[in-house]
């Protein structure tokens, strides 16, 4: 299928795809297959490790001549410089999430990036859109990682922020193939951003055990998690995560800074590539 609408015409892609920008997954070899595809690779910062984000922007523009992106994750990335070192990368297209669009978006702007936000809500939403974005993600609590604690569902999520926006919108959260894609264009969006999916592929670095047990997992396997506090966390369903949401909602407190909590979301920091029984980015 040929797409042409806002989203491809903006960004330069074929296929109105966002690889999600996932810590220490959403790198070289994960994001040029998805810009080879069509879509539009990402390479995260949340990481921290900004040298080797430098390194993998090189290797990128040695695996591909199509469009990438990085995202600026500000909860995450410590250093004040860090829109001033995006734009030194010569990357076009920025995603800034985890932060006020206020923060980094006129300086951005000014260097000739186009800036998508990452909003949970309608008044994020309204935020961003004075901030001067180019566009949204527009992310229900559906997804997995962090995630605002007062989520709100995709189905309820777009179709009220396409009422009140003109914006281009990207649907994140829950869409994992063709018709969930179609699904969010029904709602107001004109691209989705995909994550889990995507950690799920061929390509990323992640275990091939992990990549197994989320493809294996059934619809009531996941966790949401801190609910209480800032960040929330969905969470895929272990013995260990369980424990921590019946914790959590008797306490009413998460200290997401524990090592523990990371490994809920995957094995981040071992970069891993197994080959095995996961689909390629090319073959979604």
């Amino acid at each position: 299928m040929i797409f042409n609408n806002c989203i491809t015409e903006m960004l330069g892609v074929d296929i109105p795809i966002i690889q999600a920008p996932m810590g220490w997954i959403a790198r070289s070899h994960l994001a040029s297959a998805v810009s080879n595809a069509g879509g539009m690779g990402i390479i995260e910062t949340s990481s921290g490790e900004l040298d080797e984000i430098k390194n993998e922007i090189r290797k990128m523009r040695d695996l591909t001549d199509k469009p990438f992106g990085v995202n600026i994750a500000q909860a995450f990335v410590r250093d004040p410089d860090i829109a001033q070192f995006v734009i030194d990368q010569g990357v076009k297209f920025v995603t800034t999430s985890a932060g006020s669009p206020t923060r980094y978006t006129p300086e951005l702007k000014s260097a000739g990036l186009t800036v998508f936000h990452v909003v949970p809500t309608l008044r994020a939403a309204m935020k961003a859109v004075d901030a001067g974005v180019d566009g949204l993600i527009v992310e229900g609590g559906e997804g997995g990682g962090f995630k605002n604690p007062n989520d709100v569902a995709s189905m309820v999520l777009l179709p009220l922020v396409r009422s009140k926006v003109d914006v281009p919108i990207v649907a994140a959260g829950g869409f994992t193939d063709g018709k969930s894609m179609a699904a969010a264009f029904a709602l107001g969006a004109e691209g989705v951003q995909m994550g889990t999916r995507m950690v799920a592929a061929l390509e990323s670095p992640v275990h091939e055990n992990w990549k197994s047990a989320i493809v294996t997992s059934q619809e009531t396997d996941t966790v949401f998690l801190n609910r209480f506090h800032s960040p929330a966390l969905r969470a895929l369903r272990t013995e260990r995560s369980s424990r921590l949401e019946k914790w959590s909602m008797k306490t009413s407190c998460l200290n997401l800074a524990t090592p523990g909590i990371f490994i809920l979301v995957g094995i981040w920091n071992r970069r891993l590539r197994y080959p095995g029984r996961s689909p390629a980015v090319s073959r979604m």
